[in-house]
């Protein structure tokens, strides 16, 4: 019996499978809620070529519970950039998660010019939290008004651990203009020996620098 050869032996073609999800960019948003975490993390990783998901992908963030598809995320943030991210950046500072709370400062701090514009609305928010991450913000943020904004503070908000949180900056980064700002917190809250003490802190650290 002779031998066949490979090409006279029937072979089956593959049969072509549908991808689950298309490669475009509603295809890679849907992925995002794949139960598969490694499947959520190359779809945040792809969305970078898609700009039109920023808002998606902001939003991606304050739901996702695995570290590193979070992770992914806040950077294909910052690789979009943009008006749409920082304001997705902004409204994570309501988060009640600190992780996400503090990528999303990260993430304000490293685009200050595109921030500035927000932040007088955020030191006036109706949530002293907010109020309180937007001072922490500040510490970080290299823009010129910072000086400005912390004074602000000082001459004008009325919850205690927001103007602490301000002092405590201020303690870091403040300079000898911030000293009229310090005396003006340190009359409005004479009562109060955490004020006291934060201020003079701050006012020993800018006098010896």
């Amino acid at each position: 019996m002779g031998l066949k050869k490979a090409s006279d032996s029937p072979v089956g073609l593959r049969q072509v499978e549908d991808r689950e999800y298309p490669r475009d960019t509603d295809g890679l948003v849907a992925q995002l809620a794949d139960a598969d975490a490694n499947v959520r993390r190359w779809a945040a990783r792809d969305l970078a070529a898609h700009p039109q998901a920023a808002a998606v992908v902001c939003a991606r963030v304050a739901v996702e519970t695995d570290a590193s598809v979070r992770a992914v995320l806040f950077s294909t943030a910052a690789a979009l950039g943009g008006p749409v991210v920082v304001q997705g950046m902004v409204e994570l500072l309501r988060s009640e998660d600190p992780g996400v709370r503090n990528g999303a400062i990260e993430m304000l701090a490293s685009a200050p010019d595109a921030v500035a514009p927000h932040i007088d609305r955020l030191l006036q928010d109706a949530d002293s939290d907010v109020r309180i991450f937007t001072v922490n913000l500040l510490g970080d943020l290299r823009h010129p008004s910072v000086p400005r904004w912390l004074a602000q503070v000082l001459h004008t908000e009325e919850q205690v651990n927001v103007v602490g949180a301000a002092l405590e900056v201020l303690a870091e980064v403040g300079g000898p203009e911030a000293l009229p700002a310090l005396k003006a917190a340190r009359r409005r809250f004479a009562a109060d020996p955490y004020i006291g003490f934060s201020v003079d802190l701050a006012v020993e650290r800018i006098e010896s620098a």
